[in-house]
């Protein structure tokens, strides 16, 4: 009779974890707040010198910030699982939140339906909008991102982090602005946009659009020297060091 030994089995033991993992978990918490806290923010424009922009203009650079360094120290996959995880959660959140709209307000209640309806539950366009501009934001971002590690040999960090950001920003603000705002108008006639000709309606979708991609440039331009004080808080004071480019594999 012959015995095996038993495979080892992972214990979930907060002291297992090493410095990596807890980086790792701080780094998702973030992203996904901000990612969150843009969503629903993210259907009420504020004044600027510019022009109307979204207030969600405010977190949503730190989730490409945070995609960068994540890109980085974690790799292809772990940025794509920091994607995964972020469109879970908005999933998650939208479907509470609609469970929340859809059950009655008590008579003590501080906001009144209308107004909690108005904020909260009357966000499926934007959701939508917001989801399918963070995939293809994301996806594009990461893909840069490492095109450009690879080329340079992990070298010129402000390159891959600027220069990734940028271009995903295009696709996730022009792709948010005219699913949102054009579905907006045209479910809702009596809406700002509503009420103007097509070609107004686009002509302030697109200068929108131009507004807030102005904004994020410089927004992307000025976090550069953060992303390198993460960087290097990251490597000298946590003593975690960047994954390895990547490097096509020889042909067989």
């Amino acid at each position: 009779m012959s015995s095996t030994a038993a495979a080892p089995h992972d214990v979930a033991s907060f002291g297992a974890m090493r410095a990596t993992h807890k980086l790792f978990v701080c780094l998702v918490a973030v992203f996904v707040s901000c990612l969150l806290l843009g969503d629903v923010i993210g259907g009420k424009t504020i004044p600027t010198p510019l022009g109307p922009i979204s207030v969600g203009i405010i977190p949503f650079p730190v989730t490409f910030l945070l995609t960068d360094v994540v890109n980085d120290f974690y790799g292809r996959k772990g940025a794509r699982f920091l994607t995964y995880v972020g469109f879970a959660m908005a999933v998650l959140a939208y479907t509470v939140l609609q469970l929340a709209n859809a059950i009655p307000a008590h008579e003590s209640t501080y906001f009144t339906q209308g107004e909690f309806s108005k904020i909260f539950g009357g966000s499926a366009q934007l959701f939508v909008a917001s989801m399918i501009a963070y995939l293809l934001g994301q996806f594009l971002d990461i893909q840069v991102f490492q095109f450009w590690k690879a080329l340079t040999q992990s070298r010129h960090l402000w390159l891959r982090a600027t220069g990734s950001t940028l271009l995903s920003q295009i696709v996730d603000t022009v792709v948010i602005n005219v699913v949102f705002w054009y579905w907006t108008a045209s479910s809702d006639p009596t809406s700002f946009l509503g009420k103007m000709t097509v070609g107004d309606r686009w002509s302030w979708i697109f200068g929108k659009i131009g507004r807030e991609y102005g904004i994020k440039l410089v927004v992307a331009i000025l976090l550069t020297p953060l992303v390198y004080g993460i960087h290097g808080f990251v490597v000298r004071v946590l003593k975690i060091e960047p994954e390895d480019h990547e490097t096509k594999q020889p042909q067989t």
